[in-house]
């Protein structure tokens, strides 16, 4: 439906995205029930504002740099209540937060007290270089724990599935319709090139479907 060149950088995939739903849903009224893609589309605000803004399931991989390699606990050892707003240790122990937002008003700091990790056998495990162990809570966690949870289900691996057919449309692209570099430059070139491959490939796909027309003796 739409078609947006961009420099290969993660971020600006991610402002295309949101502007080719937009202008999808302003020119042509369409509403789209769901989101397939990898982790370039799996950041927090970006899951936050298919969800929040938008209500559209995210079927992405969440980006997700929380896993420590250092054999300490990482994020996803604590629980979080989501009655009480807290964080559960390993150990048992509570993390609460004041509330304040951090990191340009995105992340919310949840912390353990001194007492607690001081006397805690599994401290060396957990925040050895630290007095306490503190957890950083995005505000759009619950959109990243709704793609997770989408992610395990049989719609998240049906959309797995459905993903792979998308990528294979660029590679017959490439591969068969010769669009291994472009010829047009700047983006505009670079979108109406694409565009005119689309089209070409869209109308091979739709001459296999239109039955061939028994031949007549004249």
């Amino acid at each position: 439906m739409d078609v947006e060149a961009t420099t290969a950088i993660r971020q600006a995939e991610v402002l295309a995205a949101k502007r080719m739903i937009e202008r999808s849903m302003e020119r042509f009224g369409l509403y789209p029930a769901r989101l397939m893609g990898d982790s370039a589309y799996g950041s927090a605000d970006m899951l936050g504002w298919l969800l929040h803004e938008h209500g559209i399931e995210p079927h992405v991989t969440v980006f997700d740099k929380s896993a420590r390699n250092d054999d300490t606990f990482s994020r996803d050892d604590f629980t979080y209540d989501h009655e009480r707003d807290i964080y559960l240790c390993p150990g048992g122990r509570v993390l609460t937060t004041t509330g304040t937002l951090v990191n340009d008003g995105t992340t919310v700091l949840y912390r353990a007290s001194r007492r607690d990790c001081g006397a805690c056998p599994l401290k060396p495990h957990c925040c050895p270089k630290e007095p306490a162990r503190k957890i950083p809570r995005s505000v759009y966690e619950g959109a990243r724990d709704m793609a997770r949870e989408i992610a395990k289900s049989w719609q998240g691996r049906t959309s797995r599935r459905l993903r792979k057919k998308i990528e294979m449309l660029f590679a017959h692209l490439k591969r068969i319709l010769k669009l291994d570099r472009l010829r047009l430059r700047g983006p505009n070139g670079a979108r109406d090139e694409f565009l005119l491959a689309a089209t070409a490939q869209n109308l091979r796909k739709l001459a296999k479907l239109i039955p061939i027309p028994d031949l007549k003796p004249a």
